[in-house]
């Protein structure tokens, strides 16, 4: 049975990239959120937003960082890291700039956002969460190293947070 995960990532940026994980089936991730029904969440303000992602984390084991470009700049993508540790579930991200986006481009190389997480005793959340960059010489084969090893890392993730 697919783990029920929740998929983390800076929605204008990466979506098209995301959506392609999020449908590999390897996975049972949250329901999609569409332009409008986020358009209407953000109206409400931060405190909607929050309350948005507290209701998707629900039931959730684990939460999936798809990290492209810009990933690790988006507040809210910081907010659901911390939520998702802090509630012990799984955290694990994947580096996912070699999917092509709609227009059949890769994008650049971005910043770990699990750098950006400290604890009060100043170690950072990078020490302990992994961080994939999956292997292969094009999109296709990028995409092919996700989705084989997906259900692996999430359980990964899931043991070291049970440990930590």
């Amino acid at each position: 049975m697919a783990r029920k995960v929740f998929f983390s990532f800076y929605y204008a940026g990466d979506g098209w990239r995301a959506s392609q994980v999020r449908n590999m089936g390897a996975l049972e991730g949250n329901a999609p959120c569409s332009d409008n029904d986020w358009e209407t969440v953000k109206k409400g303000g931060d405190k909607a937003i929050e309350n948005w992602i507290a209701n998707q984390l629900v039931g959730r084991s684990c939460t999936v960082v798809l990290v492209g470009e810009e990933t690790a700049n988006r507040k809210w993508v910081i907010h659901e890291i911390v939520k998702s540790w802090n509630e012990k579930k799984g955290v694990v991200g994947i580096r996912i700039h070699n999917l092509l986006d709609s227009t059949g481009k890769a994008g650049s190389f971005g910043s770990n956002p699990f750098e950006l997480v400290t604890f009060s005793s100043g170690k950072k959340l990078s020490s302990i969460v992994r961080l994939y960059n999956p292997s292969g010489l094009n999109s296709t084969e990028v995409y092919k190293t996700i989705k084989t090893n997906i259900a692996d890392w999430v359980e990964e993730a899931i043991g070291i947070r049970d440990e930590s």
